[in-house]
């Protein structure tokens, strides 16, 4: 597996982004083995979801978010592309 690069700032959002799954992962009180099979993941992938490592397939993110039933916040990335507008109303003009 090739490791993927991140520049240090926006590591710092993975790892948020990991704790985040770590914490809804508790509250729901399910352990990390049962939040794994129904993922169809191994537990230490979810290990690594949980610590926002960038070589961990977006396919096994979104598999975890589904089974803590949190698959629609999937949707949002991206969704607002306000840079994107800006740059299309510039060739509008």
């Amino acid at each position: 597996m090739r490791k993927q690069s991140v520049l240090p700032n926006f590591q710092a959002a993975l790892q948020q982004m990991g704790e985040n799954i770590k914490l809804a992962r508790k509250r729901r009180k399910l352990t990390t083995v049962q939040v794994a099979e129904r993922a169809g993941i191994a537990r230490s992938t979810l290990y690594l979801i949980e610590k926002g490592e960038p070589s961990v397939a977006m396919g096994a993110y979104f598999n975890v978010l589904r089974v803590l039933r949190l698959q629609d916040d999937f949707l949002k990335l991206a969704a607002d592309d306000v840079f994107g507008r800006k740059l299309q109303d510039l060739d509008l003009l």
